[in-house]
This record gives structure tokens, sequence and C-alpha cells, in this order.
């Protein structure tokens, strides 16, 4: 699984030209899915997300988690991020997940970081999608697991 993170001071996803999520402070989080992905793989990833320390503390050093800086998760599926890139001037997808199974560990990490007490606002799986954001810093970070 790969979460590419954005520190955001807003975020928001549209589809037919209707906003479906969106957060103030916090994290937009991009996932893909690709073939071996577990969900195993997708709680370890959604901790690593609510856990890793990307806002600043009073010192202004990364010290604090979302949590801790009080913010959202906005959580966004992009199965370019599990191209093959590797070679040639096109991406192939066949390292991405197929969308059935892609869209099972989607929501299963959305779910996890619900449980973990989190305000989780999601675009919609598999459609045509416009995301907004502010990224603060820029602060932006790759996670795969």
């Amino acid at each position: 699984m790969i979460a590419l993170i954005q520190r955001v001071t807003r975020a928001s996803v549209t589809v037919d030209e209707q906003i479906i999520g969106a957060i103030d402070n916090g994290l937009l989080v991009l996932l893909a899915v690709e073939p071996e992905d577990t969900e195993a793989k997708a709680k370890r990833l959604a901790e690593r997300v609510a856990g890793y320390r990307v806002f600043n503390d009073e010192n202004g050093k990364m010290n604090l988690n979302v949590k801790q800086a009080g913010g959202d998760i906005l959580v966004v599926s992009q199965f370019t991020l599990a191209a093959d890139t590797n070679s040639g001037m096109r991406p192939s997808f066949t390292t991405a997940a197929k969308p059935e199974f892609s869209n099972q560990l989607y929501q299963f990490f959305t779910k996890q970081l619900r449980e973990m007490g989190f305000t989780v606002p999601t675009g919609e799986f598999s459609a045509d999608m416009k995301v907004e954001l502010v990224n603060d810093g820029p602060v932006t970070f790759h996670l795969a697991i």
C-alpha cells in the first residue's frame, strides 16, 4: 500500500461539481492499493498515517501527529500512485490492484482511521474526482507498507 500524505490547511474533493469531502487543518491522504496488500498492511499503514509526526510543535519542529495537532484526515483513492513508471513514456497500471479488491482495502483503511477517533471524509472510489488543497509547508511524504 502506498499513502502520499500532505499536511494541509484545507482540502476538498469534488464529484460532479459537488464537494463530497472536505477538511480544514489536517492530512490529505492519496491512497493506492497493490495486489499483494492485505488488511494487516492497511491497518499498519493507517497507524503510520495517524502517528506520523508532521505538524509543528511550539518550537517549530515536526513533533506532532495529526491528532495532537487537532486535525482531520481526508482520504482519496488514487490508483495512479501504484503505476509502474520505470520504462517508456506511458505509465503501466499492471502493478495496481484490481478495483474490487482495492475498494475493499480502501474502505478498511478508512475504517481503521475512524476507529482511532478521526473524522475521515473520503472521495468516491473510481469516480472522476477533483481534489483541491492548500499544502502547508509544503509538507508531503510518501509512505509505503
